[in-house]
């Protein structure tokens, strides 16, 4: 009598669907239909053709299709995930609106999105491709995201948008248009790396964000390659900065920051901005071809320099403090194109140390107008002087150990990327 009371039980307990695989295939409101009908861990194959969007992705699901194009209405945001553990893959998605106060994005990745994968989705022509906002453990891979130049600079919005994101990760990406590539408002802990960054006013821009990796990421053609802002222990390793028209790399109130084998070429306006940045490392970076290699200003302190190789700037130095800093690790210190010396034994060190300005630079620098008087004899008199009795200078940039080559400087060889 048991046996059969035990299976009449058994009978009653509903049993868990296991996940299943679903064909989507285009019509009036197939995809709304299709994720609202959905269960945990189901995968939405769509298949070749157009879906209309907005769509709100509340279910742990997949949606993928390598043919399928999700557009959306041009208002709002195109795909918008609350639940956690989503996977979008393959898709094309396009037709967001072009509010920035409503961040209308691509896909939205709100709280509650936690550990979502966005891969190889072609994002096309939204007011912001990706906004991570609020999801943490998310991972955004191999997509392509190409904004909308279409609009004013203060109007276009980032190809991919961070708030409070813990645990990001960005890689892979190719990233064109709009404002910035990607940028960051107060949130920590997080690694981007290997994307690649085109046609921008900012490749990557951080404000408030603590603790992240930034790494084998290229700026190329943008006005600014890569800016840090109030942000702190920042990993910078091996990015390039090629082409960008105002600054390769910028640091305002940026502290405790290791920037090593980072590379700016052709550079704009400046190589190296720092700005009331303090207790920074830079070492073994290569920053050539700009006007200014490096502006130092706004009482910056307890920042290191070594190892650095500044080649063929303008000017490779302009800082019109009158503290004596030394930029050097007090041992080794960089490479400076324009630092003509002797190294007699053999040590890879100048027999001399390297002071790139004088007060004559000082006086240009804060007073424009004085540059009509740059062939006078009086000032060339001056500036032999002091050149030959630096203790006659007020104060500047020192580099008591300066190398004669800038060997090992920049992204290394074998990590270059065309």
């Amino acid at each position: 009598m048991r046996l059969p009371v035990l299976a009449l039980l058994l009978s009653t307990i509903p049993l868990a669907c296991p996940a299943e695989r679903i064909d989507v295939h285009p019509g009036p409101e197939a995809l709304t239909r299709a994720i609202s009908n959905a269960r945990p861990g189901d995968v939405l194959a769509l298949s070749e053709g157009r879906y209309a969007g907005p769509v709100t992705i509340d279910t742990p699901v997949t949606l993928t299709g390598l043919l399928a194009r999700i557009e959306g209405p041009g208002e709002g945001s195109v795909v918008t995930v609350t639940a956690p553990d989503v996977t979008i893959s393959g898709l094309t998605i396009t037709g967001a609106g072009a509010k920035l106060s409503d961040l209308d994005s691509g896909i939205r990745l709100l709280k509650g999105a936690d550990r979502a994968m966005i891969e190889d989705v072609s994002l096309e022509g939204n007011l912001i491709g990706i906004d991570v906002h609020g999801a943490k453990g998310v991972t955004i891979r191999g997509n392509r995201i190409d904004g909308r130049n279409d609009l004013r600079v203060a109007e276009r919005g980032p190809g991919i948008y961070v708030w409070n994101a813990p645990g990001l990760t960005v890689e892979d990406n190719v990233i064109s248009k709009g404002r910035d590539g990607v940028f960051i408002t107060t949130s920590n802990e997080a690694v981007y790396r290997r994307n690649r960054f085109s046609e921008l006013r900012f490749a990557f821009h951080s404000m408030y964000a603590n603790r992240i990796e930034v790494t084998d990421n290229i700026s190329r053609g943008n006005d600014m390659g890569f800016a840090f802002m109030y942000s702190t222990r920042l990993t910078v390793e091996r990015n390039l900065s090629e082409g960008d028209a105002n600054h390769g790399f910028f640091m305002n109130f940026a502290n405790k920051a290791d920037l090593r084998h980072n590379e700016v070429r052709d550079g704009g306006e400046k190589c190296l901005f720092i700005y009331n940045s303090n207790h920074n490392l830079f070492e073994a970076n290569r920053f050539e071809g700009c006007g200014i290699g490096v502006h130092f200003t706004a009482g910056s302190q307890g920042n290191v320099l070594t190892r650095n190789a500044f080649v063929g700037s303008r000017t490779q130095v302009k800082y019109v403090g009158t503290r004596w800093l030394e930029w050097s690790d007090g041992a080794r210190g960089n490479y400076w194109s324009d630092h003509v010396a002797f190294d007699v034994n053999g040590d890879g060190l100048a027999d001399s140390p390297y002071r790139p300005n004088d007060s004559i630079d000082r006086l240009v620098w804060s007073q424009p107008a004085a540059k009509l008087l740059m062939g006078a004899p009086a000032m060339q008199l001056i500036r032999w002087s002091q050149s030959r009795f630096p203790g006659l200078l007020p104060g500047g940039v020192i580099d008591s150990h300066p190398l004669v080559s800038p060997v090992g400087a920049g992204v290394p060889a074998q990590e270059a990327r065309p």
